[in-house]
């Protein structure tokens, strides 16, 4: 079904959901950790339920236009597996970083912070990184064996996922390196310190790569469906 938008409306909407994506998770931070009232597992509650709802909804309704990636990492592997023509996985990339970067100065703007800023929380060491191994590894399970079975049901499934991922990762699931660039960009609760972004991007590309590996082998004998629908990630 994407086939039939030119690509600037795929990048378009990419960069839109990307864009939405990242306003929801940084602005959702900031309401849930000016509610929360120093109370931060409410706060992380605050913030997971709106990222697991907009992913469902962005999935959804973009979906049909570029297939509903909004990561690199999903483009990444989606390319490699040929469900992407290999050219615009770049373009794609592009795209979702900079919407994601739009989306963390729309939800200052709307919070009346500062547009530029750059987070101070530092996130990393072995565990965090290998939390968002586990992340980004179980989102592309999720998305390559729910496409492959139950096309129709890739919203939901996607944003129950990182609605769980958020709680049982010790790096609560960032699972995207677009994401994770927009979120050096805030200083607020979702963010993470720029000097700390590089290795998250590489343990998600990492676990993406595992989990398309693994999934290579376990699907081997399901015949491919048609192209048709989304698939997308946080």
């Amino acid at each position: 079904m994407t086939d039939t938008f030119p690509p600037a409306q795929r990048l378009a909407a990419e960069a839109l959901g990307t864009g939405l994506l990242v306003a929801t998770v940084v602005g959702s931070g900031i309401m849930a950790d000016k509610l929360a009232g120093g109370n931060v597992a409410l706060a992380l509650l605050g913030n997971t339920i709106p990222t697991g709802a907009i992913l469902a909804v962005l999935i959804l309704g973009l979906g049909p236009i570029s297939g509903a990636h909004f990561n690199p990492a999903v483009s990444l592997v989606m390319g490699l597996n040929r469900a992407l023509p290999w050219p615009e996985v770049g373009s794609y990339t592009v795209a979702q970083i900079v919407g994601g970067c739009l989306g963390t100065l729309v939800a200052h703007g709307m919070f009346d912070l500062p547009l530029l800023q750059f987070a101070a929380t530092a996130r990393t060491g072995p565990a965090q990184w290998f939390a968002e191994f586990v992340a980004t590894f179980g989102l592309l399970v999720t998305i390559l064996t729910v496409v492959r079975f139950r096309i129709e049901a890739i919203p939901y499934a996607v944003g129950l996922y990182i609605t769980a991922a958020y709680w049982f990762t010790a790096s609560t699931s960032f699972a995207n390196p677009a994401v994770t660039i927009a979120r050096a960009l805030t200083n607020t609760f979702a963010g993470i310190a720029p000097g700390n972004v590089p290795m998250f991007i590489v343990a998600q590309v990492l676990g993406a790569l595992g989990a398309m590996a693994l999934m290579q082998w376990l699907l081997s004998s399901v015949r491919t469906p048609s192209k048709s629908g989304a698939m997308a990630g946080e």
